[in-house]
């Protein structure tokens, strides 16, 4: 399984970027359950939000306050993370995570299996 996030870069406070993870490599027959972590200077890493593969429902971390939406594309493998009105508390590594298995998997991403290499988001205020 291979995850591969970009998408992120300078941008002011107030603005919007989206993130894009490819996930690929996922067994024939499994379910995952995909999402976004965050790690803040000094912090720990957090649950941003959380897609599921079975139907599509999603769950978000304590820090979204309706400004994160997460998407996938099944046809193109692909997770998105719309970020509106940023902060400089948003600035940090955003992670593409996954978890699969063989059967269907809902909810919050828990302990995920599988980290990217994350991309870095950075607002200025």
């Amino acid at each position: 399984v291979q995850l591969q996030a970009s998408g992120g870069g300078l941008v002011q406070s107030g603005g919007s970027l989206r993130l894009s993870c490819a996930a690929s490599g996922f067994p024939q027959n499994s379910y995952q359950r995909l999402g976004w972590y965050r790690q803040a200077p000094g912090r720990e890493r957090e649950e941003v939000a959380c897609i599921s593969s079975s139907d599509g429902s999603t769950t978000y971390g304590r820090s979204n306050q309706g400004r994160f939406t997460i998407s996938r594309d099944a046809a193109e493998n692909m997770i998105y993370l719309q970020v509106d009105n940023l902060r400089p508390e948003d600035t940090g590594v955003y992670y593409c995570v996954a978890d699969w298995t063989y059967y269907e998997l809902k909810g919050p991403c828990v302990a995920p299996r599988l980290y990217g290499q994350g991309t870095l988001v950075t607002v200025s205020s």
